[in-house]
């Protein structure tokens, strides 16, 4: 997904003089390195100052400049948190945010590293729209979308590397702002957003053999989420199952709960997550994920599958 993004960037801005990427402390590589050496008046690395970064994205902007910030996600939105809140979405400016490795992605590195509360953080922010595709596909659609768009500022959430391929059978296309069908069923729906997914999809596929016909739905964006698309989910399926890799409180589950309970749906809901604690655990991102109790097979022991 880093990489695909990268691309993407990279080819708008041989198109567009306007797209200029600020980084904090990121070495580039691959097509950011080519930005970097083709462009390099419009590529900035201005080290260990996070700030600096925000507050930069946040002049250039108002210069009619179109700045991405980019750097890993716990970097890019909380040690920068006063400078997104009040040089980008006070002033409502039309910066994107790019944080990598949302989650635990970043496992080896420490808690320092995590960012198991960027969704619910972002989601709190006044003006600021949250995206989080699932898959290189979703990112590629999601990055031009934020390269097209010059309304406000966005935080897009993306995974490291070597997410595979997810939506390439979509029943619906990337549209910003709806749900988007990665398959569909009838009984079970199973909605999440990013690399989590996958999990999903495999959980959709043992569901099968036992007669459940399972949905699964990319909620790429979390702000504005699409609540009509979610009341409709609902009221379409016994069963609803929620996935996220992000803390419990603040996130898609809580909104979900918060629909059902307006709608008076009657469907039953599960909602799976990372813990409310900080795990120590080193090892692999799929290590870090099951001490919190987000493996597959944990999930599918809880839903009895």
């Amino acid at each position: 997904m880093r990489n695909t993004f990268a691309q993407t960037f990279y080819e708008a801005a041989r198109e567009d003089p306007r797209l200029c990427v600020v980084v904090a402390d990121i070495s580039p590589a691959g097509a950011m390195d080519k930005l970097r050496t083709e462009f390099p008046e419009r590529f900035i690395n201005t080290g260990v100052a996070e700030q600096i970064m925000i507050g930069m994205c946040a002049g250039m902007a108002l210069r009619g400049l179109k700045p991405f910030a980019y750097t890993i996600a716990t970097f890019a939105l909380f040690r920068p948190f006063e400078f997104v809140r009040d040089d980008l979405c006070y002033q409502n400016l039309p910066v994107t945010v790019v944080g990598i490795g949302g989650g635990v992605t970043y496992s080896t590195l420490g808690a320092t590293h995590h960012a198991q509360e960027d969704v619910a953080i972002a989601c709190a922010v006044p003006n600021l729209r949250v995206i989080a595709p699932c898959d290189p596909a979703e990112t590629r659609a999601a990055t031009r979308w934020c390269i097209a768009q010059e309304q406000g500022p966005v935080y897009l959430r993306l995974g490291k590397a070597g997410e595979p391929d997810l939506s390439s059978g979509a029943a619906d296309p990337f549209e910003f702002g709806k749900l988007r069908f990665l398959k569909r069923g009838a009984d079970l729906c199973i909605l999440g957003y990013g690399p989590a997914l996958k999990v999903a999809l495999q959980i959709a596929e043992r569901a099968q053999p036992r007669g459940v016909s399972a949905s699964v739905v990319s909620v790429h964006t979390l702000k504005p989420l699409d609540e009509a698309g979610i009341a409709a989910v609902l009221t379409s399926h016994r069963r609803v199952v929620v996935l996220e890799e992000m803390a419990p409180r603040g996130g898609l589950g809580d909104a979900v709960k918060r629909i059902a309970w307006d709608s008076q749906s009657r469907c039953r809901i599960e909602c799976f997550s990372l813990q409310d604690e900080f795990i120590h655990c080193y090892g692999k991102h799929e290590e870090l994920l099951a001490a919190h109790g987000f493996s597959p097979a944990a999930i599918l022991r809880k839903l009895d599958m």
